[in-house]
């Protein structure tokens, strides 16, 4: 159990005060908000928006009962809109505004509440006041009288807090007010120091065998090559930082904020006692699991501090656009496995099996010659949130191809000599002093560290479609793209969910051979029909013409046993419970990528330094 916090902040009451009672049976934050003064309309709003997560989430939905009075007097309250309220008040006067909110969102996004659990982020609990958003707020939370096991977490500096952590909590301002979630429960709790400052780790819903130290050893490695990275031996910009992991029976996600990040992970994915202790040994969840805790500490220098100058101030009313999560995003990818890689958790080969993936994944979306990076920025609010079947035909992800943008930029200096992108990230944080960038200082800083001007490359690489030299560059680090044959569904450009014998089509990638046979998302692929090479320059029609050569399909992988020598099958499928025979011929020699560097590989020390 952590020591009582002692006061960091004055003790007098702030302007903006929540005081957050929890029903933890109905899933319900009962708040009540004080606010001082009030003007003589006091206009109030939720956020419909949470920054780093790019979609309207419209959280109004789930409060209820607003309600406002000043000492016994009622107020009249009116709604504007679907988030907002105008109060009408005597002006200088004290007001209080009642409210619930509903609390099932079991993600990092949004507000959860029930007997074993609590966990909030501001944009979905706390009331916006008009006039009064630089002001000092308050956040207190009272302890559950039905759970003295329960603690509580947050990075919000105390005013006051008892043992367990429940108690009042001071923000300078709205913005840090709603930037600093907390975690309520009977969670597991570990601390540590990296570059002198604490960091707290507290995991909820842990099994038995979930090994915590090995957690806390390995995320202090993170954070200290992460603080080197930016600072050298310097301290870094938060006084402290606490990660609230929420371990789930299968999830994963993370959500950054300015000195904490909420995480979800499978429980597979936890490290176990008695697992090996080698880094080459390490499982794939949990390298997952160590690269989301380096991805979202990695954004408390580049996302929450130096930024996107559209997000100097955020307005919580509507979308927020920027072209430039390619770098926000996309370079936090490339360095979060980078910094595994240099912090010992992994090796060269890990790392390079974890850029394998980000390169077929890029190389394999036909969206890549469709829509640029930084236009897939700017559509993040209506497409990378909100994907369909022709999401990876439309656009690219601006996490993986930008972090693709970032290898390609780091070893194109690095074979130049002219230093490396950890320079340009270093300078970057220099010029901007931590705060608002733009695209054309990320041109200047590149600039200045090559000797030469960089527009071509953005321009292709950024604001174009292109593919990248990903090949060339990498061989200079003495790294080969081996290619290596595809699995069924890449070859014939398709992504399937199988289940219960079944296999339905979940995307149909253009320019593939099932897009070419007539094939659409939402098929469901029953069996196939071998087409004998006699009969393949003519449609076969009939059941009965292949009766003996048909078979059920019950898994993708079966298609090569079932087609044998042919080179082409009649794939049988059911769309809107008809069924319909479809030529599909089978391609030749598909390859995806596997990266490896051979013994004695001339190499200039990336990616571990």
């Amino acid at each position: 159990m952590p020591a009582a916090r002692p006061p960091t902040r004055r003790t007098d009451a702030a302007p903006v005060g929540y005081t957050l009672t929890l029903d933890r049976l109905r899933h319900r934050y009962v708040v009540q908000m004080k606010l001082t003064p009030a003007a003589d309309v006091q206009r109030v709003s939720l956020p419909v928006w949470i920054p780093g997560s790019y979609l309207v989430r419209e959280f109004a939905r789930h409060l209820s009962g607003l309600r406002a009075q000043q000492g016994r007097a009622e107020c009249e309250v009116t709604q504007l809109d679907k988030s907002t309220w105008d109060i009408a008040c005597r002006p200088g006067r004290p007001l209080t505004i009642e409210y619930t909110a509903y609390a099932r969102d079991n993600s990092v996004r949004a507000a959860w509440l029930d007997s074993h659990r609590g966990f909030f982020n501001g944009t979905s609990v706390l009331l916006r006041a008009h006039g009064h958003e630089g002001a000092p707020h308050e956040v207190t939370v009272r302890p559950p009288a039905d759970a003295p096991d329960w603690q509580l977490a947050t990075a919000m500096p105390a005013v006051r807090a008892d043992p367990r952590g429940f108690g009042t909590y001071r923000a300078a301002d709205y913005d840090e007010a709603v930037d600093h979630p907390f975690e309520l429960g009977a969670f597991w709790s570990g601390q540590f120091k990296a570059g002198g400052v604490p960091h707290r780790l507290v995991v909820a819903g842990a099994p038995a065998a979930f090994d915590g130290e090995r957690l806390l050893r390995d995320a202090r490695k993170i954070c200290d090559t992460a603080i080197a990275f930016w600072h050298g031996k310097a301290r870094p910009p938060h006084r402290q930082y606490v990660f609230m992991l929420n371990v789930v029976d299968d999830g994963y996600g993370g959500l950054e904020h300015r000195a904490s990040t909420a995480l979800i992970c499978g429980r597979r994915d936890l490290p176990r006692h008695g697992a090996p202790a080698e880094a080459a040994r390490v499982g794939e969840g949990y390298v997952t699991l160590l690269g989301l805790i380096s991805h979202e500490y990695f954004h408390t220098w580049n996302v929450k501090r130096m930024r996107p100058a559209e997000f100097a101030r955020y307005d919580y009313t509507q979308e927020n656009y920027t072209r430039l999560l390619w770098f926000f995003e996309g370079f936090t990818s490339y360095y979060d496995d980078l910094l595994l890689r240099r912090a010992g958790l992994i090796d060269d080969a890990g790392y390079l099996k974890l850029l394998t993936t980000t390169a077929n994944q890029v190389l394999q979306a036909p969206g890549r010659q469709a829509q640029s990076v930084a236009q897939a920025s700017f559509d993040a609010w209506t497409r990378y949130y909100r994907p369909d079947e022709n999401t990876p035909n439309s656009t690219i992800s601006y996490y993986s191809k930008g972090a693709l943008v970032a290898l390609c930029l780091d070893l194109t200096l690095r074979e130049a000599g002219r230093g490396t992108l950890d320079d340009v990230m270093r300078s970057l944080w220099q010029r901007t002093h931590g705060g608002p960038l733009t695209e054309a200082d990320v041109a200047a800083v590149l600039t200045g560290q090559a000797g030469r001007s960089f527009a071509a490359e953005l321009a292709a690489w950024v604001h174009g479609t292109e593919d990248l030299p990903l090949k060339d560059l990498l061989e200079t680090q003495g790294v080969q793209a081996l290619q290596e044959p595809s699995q069924v569904a890449q070859t014939l450009g398709l992504r399937v969910n199988e289940s219960g014998g079944t296999v339905t089509l979940k995307v149909v990638l253009d320019g593939g051979a099932a897009a070419a046979a007539g094939m659409a998302a939402g098929d469901e692929w029953l069996g196939v029909e071998p087409v004998p090479e006699a009969r393949q320059g003519r449609r076969a029609r009939t059941a009965t013409a292949v009766q003996d050569a048909g078979w059920r399909l019950t898994r993708l992988e079966d298609l090569p046993l079932y087609a044998g020598p042919a080179r082409r099958v009649l794939a049988l499928v059911a769309r809107d419970k008809r069924l319909l025979r479809l030529p599909l011929d089978l391609p030749t020699g598909a390859t995806t990528w596997r990266l490896v560097r051979p013994a004695g590989a001339d190499t200039q020390g990336w990616p571990a330094r």
